[in-house]
């Protein structure tokens, strides 16, 4: 596929076949991951791949704060994105998630969250070159200390997923900015 063809073809897919990822594929997914270029060429993340039981506990943490009976702000604004329940039932499907991690470094957080974002698309137009669908999770910030401990990663910070699988779907396009709204010429 050329890779202007799997730009536009690259789409949040939320519905996964229940197939098998072969552990190559997902070595291929990361080693394209690895080759985003990063600020200071700091490469500032780590990969977690987790499948079946902790993928679902992750999602099952999610789901739990969701219902949880404290009410605080940061409670409130996880409410109010009503994704947040849809999206960890698309974690449980998809065959694979790939948790994002990276140090705490305050005066890295631009470079760090820029360069890990370039990490992610090569992650998410791999996997559509190679036939794969793959969602991009904010959602988990809500939970990641949650998610860290699980994973046995607490001095890190989970900044994303990334739900991999077979797409059991093919969405349309979302509308998109013409060209002329998003780019000027001084």
């Amino acid at each position: 596929m050329e890779l202007k063809e799997t730009i536009k073809n690259r789409r949040s897919i939320r519905k996964f076949k229940n197939t098998e990822i072969s552990k190559e594929i997902i070595e291929d997914l990361i080693d394209c991951a690895r080759l985003a270029p990063s600020a200071k060429n700091r490469q500032p993340w780590k990969f977690v791949i987790v499948t079946d039981i902790i993928k679902n506990q992750i999602a099952d943490i999610m789901l739990e704060k969701e219902n949880s009976s404290k009410i605080s702000l940061e409670r409130q604004i996880y409410n109010a994105n009503s994704s947040v329940k849809a999206t960890a039932n698309v974690m449980k499907e998809a065959s694979i998630l790939i948790l994002v991690l990276k140090e705490y470094e305050d005066n890295w957080i631009i470079g760090d969250s820029l360069s890990i974002g370039g990490a992610i698309e090569h992650i998410c137009l791999r996997a559509t070159d190679l036939g794969l669908g793959s969602l991009w999770i904010r959602d988990i910030v809500y939970t990641q200390k949650e998610i860290a401990k699980l994973i046995n990663y607490e001095n890190m910070e989970v900044i994303s997923a990334i739900s991999i699988g077979y797409p059991d779907e093919s969405p349309k396009q979302r509308p998109r900015k013409k060209l002329n709204e998003v780019l000027e010429w001084y």
